[in-house]
């Protein structure tokens, strides 16, 4: 059973910066995708950034320059580094995971970018 953890939501001010972390356990089959989501209230939810075990990454055209991300393959985590956040990057962030088998979901972390 693979488990996804999502850490690092807050409130910050417009300009400011968070790092979202992605902790995965588990058995995780090679060949996998990891990626983060995001779903503001009323709105479809959204691919923010994907990065492939084998380091392909790319981000949606609204955050490419200021977020980044990245994986640490031995413990299988992904981080996402939110640079110059704006209001409208307030959302729910998820984490996912893909495998050529199934998908899986972490359970969500808030970000809120408010003065």
């Amino acid at each position: 059973q693979v488990q996804l953890v999502e850490s690092g939501g807050g409130l910050v001010q417009p300009g400011g910066s968070l790092r979202l972390a992605c902790a995965a356990s588990g058995s995780i089959e090679r060949g996998n995708i990891m990626r983060w989501y995001r779903q503001a209230p009323g709105k479809q939810r959204e691919l923010v950034a994907a990065i492939t075990s084998g380091g392909t990454i790319t981000y949606s055209e609204s955050v490419k320059g200021r977020f980044t991300i990245a994986r640490a393959d031995g413990k299988i985590t992904m981080h996402l580094q939110m640079n110059s956040l704006k209001p409208e990057d307030t959302a729910v962030y998820y984490c996912n995971l893909w495998t050529i088998s199934k998908e899986y979901w972490g359970q969500g972390t808030q970000v809120t970018v408010s003065s």
